[in-house]
């Protein structure tokens, strides 16, 4: 299973917010460090936002902080909401598989998934940025590093 690039911007985002230290980055500042594209992470940003995990202040002194809410959100329900709940192969559709009503490759993918997601489910962010992670995260983006 490969996580979509949204899923994966969401997470180190939030990570990245549970260890600051300084002033609050803004988004262009965590796009620099992260050297993604600003309306990408834009996007990414304003839907964490939507659901609580941070909060983001424009103009002077503002930026991007992390709620507690978003310190103690499951890794499992941030990718579950990034990625969508749907099947992992599509099945049905424009060309529907012949197999659709005998496969028992379907369930067997579904379950896979949810095993997937019941691994990440117990997991905070807070323990994503548990040492040695926090302390290189602090890291990255500044100078001379």
């Amino acid at each position: 299973m490969r996580l979509l690039r949204s899923t994966d911007l969401a997470l180190r985002v939030l990570m990245r917010l549970a260890v600051e230290d300084g002033p609050t980055p803004t988004t262009r500042e965590v796009a620099n460090d992260m050297d993604v594209p600003y309306t990408h992470l834009a996007k990414v940003v304003a839907e964490l936002q939507h659901l609580g995990l941070l909060v983001a202040r424009r103009g002077r002194g503002g930026g991007l902080a992390l709620t507690e809410k978003g310190r103690t959100a499951s890794v499992g329900a941030v990718v579950r909401t990034f990625e969508g709940c749907g099947d992992v192969v599509e099945c049905e559709g424009a060309n529907p598989c012949p197999l659709n009503s005998a496969c028992r490759l379907r369930g067997a993918l579904r379950r896979a998934q949810e095993a997937f997601f019941a691994t990440l489910d117990p997991l905070t962010v807070a323990d994503m940025v548990a040492p040695p992670t926090g302390p290189l995260l602090l890291e990255i983006g500044r100078p001379g590093v």
